[in-house]
């Protein structure tokens, strides 16, 4: 049989405690925390989460990171949150960024005006890589 833990707490000090809409209702005796059925949600992998949270602190928008990696925005608000991130205050400039296949990215890195005056990270994304590029404002050093 499956032992069931308080999602609170992670004890397994619980007791049955009725029925709520035709679902087991449990206490847990440590917390004092009423739940019903164990919710496993929707477990993204964190090979993800890690990517999201890279691109937020690189200055990535929300939504640019939904549309690039395939979570939602909000997922990432709540990551941001939860791992108390603070993006850069930098309102110099605004990163761009480009997803490429490895011969793209070959070529684009062979040519040098691409990599001229700029700062560069190179990153995995599942089967291409991103390219996020900063380049330095005229008349600033």
């Amino acid at each position: 049989m499956e032992t069931i833990n308080c999602p609170k707490c992670k004890n397994e000090n619980i007791n049955k405690s009725g029925f709520v809409k035709g679902r087991q209702r449990f206490l847990c005796k440590d917390c004092n925390y009423f739940f019903s059925v164990m919710k496993e949600g929707k477990n993204i992998d964190n090979y993800y989460v890690i990517k999201a949270l890279q691109l937020y602190i690189e200055g990535v928008s929300l939504r640019e990171i939904e549309r690039l990696i395939g979570v939602s925005h909000v997922s990432v608000m709540n990551w941001v949150k939860k791992f108390n991130l603070k993006a850069p205050e930098n309102n110099d400039y605004h990163p761009t960024y480009k997803v490429m296949r490895h011969d793209e990215l070959i070529s684009y890195m062979s040519n040098r005006e691409n990599t001229k005056n700029t700062g560069m990270i190179i990153t995995e994304l599942g089967d291409k890589y991103m390219l996020i590029k900063w380049e330095r404002l005229k008349g600033k050093k």
